[in-house]
C-alpha cells in the first residue's frame, strides 16, 4: 500500500529548519506485514529532540530514512503468528523491539536487546530489512522500527504495548519514548526512594518526565535545571518543588539538599551538563545520563568522585524500562494524577509543518509537538 511520510535523505546542518527544509513528505510503498509483524494506523506522533539528532548529524543513521519514533496507533492489519495484539487495538509504539532471547533482555534489560541494537543501526525491522521503498523503488530505511511520521507503519510485534482505548492520543504518544526515557531514568535506573532529593538538567520532553518521575516516586525535593524560563515555569506546573538557572543551580541545590542530592538526572546531552550533574549529587549519590551527545565528544570528570566520594555516573537508555510493564505502570499514575503528561503537549501540526516543528524544537520553544500523520486528531 502507499503512505506519506517525512523522509531525510541528507543530513543538514542549516537553519532555521522551518526555511531549509531538511526533510519532505513523500509518498512510499509499504510492504505487507510479514511473520511477527503488524500494521498500524498512526493517530498521533511526538516530535523528539532523537529526530532532531539524526537530522543535524549527531545521531548517525542509514539514509534515506523515514523518521519518527514515539507514536501512538490503531492496529489495522496482523502478519502470521502475531499473537500481543489484534485489529482495532489502541498501541504504543516503542523504539526497542526486544526478543526477549539475548542475554540482556534475558537479565530483564530488554533496552539493551542485541538483537533490537543490530535492526535498528541497520535500519531494518526486527524480522526483516526495510518495508519501505520510494517512487524509483529504492530502499527507505526505518528510524528505530517505527517510523511513526507517517500515515501507516508496519512494525515488529515487540515494538508495541496494548493500551486502553480512552486515553488520548495526544497523551498517549509521549509514553513510548518521552515517559519511559525520563521517568524511568529516575525510577529504574537511579530507583530513587521516597523522601531523597533529586536535580533534573535540561527540561525537554525527557527531562520534565524526569521531574515527573520524581515526583510520582516521592522525592522531597524535585530542583529543575534550564535556561528556558518558561520550561523552569512549566516543571514547577508538573511539581517541582524549584527551578533555576544553571547558573543558580549549583549553590542552590546544596544549600536545599545539605551538600548534594541523592539523584542527578541529567537530559541535555552534553558532556558539560553531564559533568555538572555529577557534581550536584552528594556522597554516594547517583548522576543518571539520559541526553545523547555529539559523536566524538568527551567527558572530563573529577576521577576522586568515584571512589573517594562513593558517586555513580549512570547511562541510562530508554529509561532502563520494560515496556510491557513499565508503560501501563505509567498510564496508572497519568490516571491518578500524579503525572500530569499532557501538559507537555504544546502544540499540534500536520505532516506538512514538520520542518517548522523541527525548528521550533531546536530553538527550545517547543516541549512536545504531536503530528497528525492520518488525520485521525482532526477527525
Amino acid at each position: 500500500m502507499r503512505t506519506r511520510a517525512v523522509v531525510l535523505r541528507e543530513v543538514s546542518t542549516r537553519r532555521p529548519y522551518e526555511r531549509t527544509a531538511p526533510v519532505a513528505v513523500e509518498e512510499l510503498e509499504l510492504g505487507a506485514p510479514r511473520e511477527g509483524e503488524l500494521r498500524v494506523r498512526i493517530a498521533a506522533a511526538s516530535l523528539c529532540h532523537s529526530d532532531l539528532s539524526v537530522v543535524n548529524g549527531d545521531r548517525v543513521r542509514p539514509l534515506p530514512m523515514a523518521l519518527g519514533h514515539e507514536a501512538v496507533g490503531v492496529v489495522e492489519e496482523t502478519g502470521p503468528g502475531v499473537r500481543r495484539v489484534a485489529p482495532g487495538d489502541h498501541v504504543a509504539l516503542v523504539f526497542v523491539p526486544s526478543c526477549g532471547f539475548c542475554a540482556a533482555c534475558a537479565e530483564g534489560r530488554p533496552a539493551l536487546c542485541a538483537r533490537a541494537a543490530e535492526a535498528n543501526g541497520s535500519g531494518g525491522l526486527l524480522h526483516g530489512p526495510p518495508l519501505l521503498t520510494d517512487a524509483a523503488g529504492q530502499p527507505v530505511h526505518h528510524q528505530l522500527g517505527v517510523s511513526a511520521f507517517s500515515e501507516y507503519a508496519v512494525v515488529a510485534q515487540e515494538s508495541v504495548v496494548p493500551i486502553p482505548a480512552d486515553v488520548p492520543f495526544t497523551v498517549a504518544s509521549m509514553f513510548g519514548c518521552a515517559v519511559l526515557t525520563g521517568a524511568g531514568a529516575v525510577v529504574n535506573t537511579a530507583a530513587l526512594r521516597p523522601g531523597q532529593s533529586a536535580v533534573v538538567f535540561g527540561l525537554g520532553g525527557v527531562g520534565l518526565a524526569a521531574v515527573l518521575g520524581a515526583r510520582a516516586a516521592g522525592a522531597s525535593v524535585r530542583v529543575a535545571v534550564d535556561p528556558v524560563a518558561g520550561k523552569r515555569e512549566l516543571a514547577l506546573r508538573l511539581g517541582a518543588t524549584h527551578a533555576f538557572t544553571p547558573e543558580e543551580a549549583p549553590e542552590a541545590v546544596r544549600e536545599l539538599t545539605g551538600g548534594g542530592a541523592d539523584v542527578a538526572v541529567e537530559a541535555v546531552g552534553s558532556p558539560g551538563v553531564m559533568a555538572a550533574a555529577l557534581a550536584a549529587v552528594g556522597r554516594g549519590g547517583k548522576a543518571v545520563s539520559v541526553g545523547l551527545p555529539a559523536p566524538g565528544r568527551s567527558l572530563e570528570v573529577p576521577a576522586l568522585a568515584f571512589s573517594g566520594e562513593g558517586k555513580s555516573l549512570l547511562g541510562s537508555y530508554m529509561g532502563d524500562a520494560v515496556p510491557r510493564r513499565d508503560i501501563p505502570r505509567f498510564l496508572g499514575l497519568w490516571r491518578s494524577g500524579l503525572m500530569p503528561v499532557e501538559l507537555l503537549h504544546t502544540g499540534t501540526v500536520s505532516l506538512g509543518g514538520v520542518n517548522t516543528a523541527l525548528e521550533e524544537l531546536a530553538s527550545g520553544r517547543a516541549i512536545r509537538q504531536v503530528l497528525d500523520p492520518s488525520g485521525m486528531l482532526a477527525a
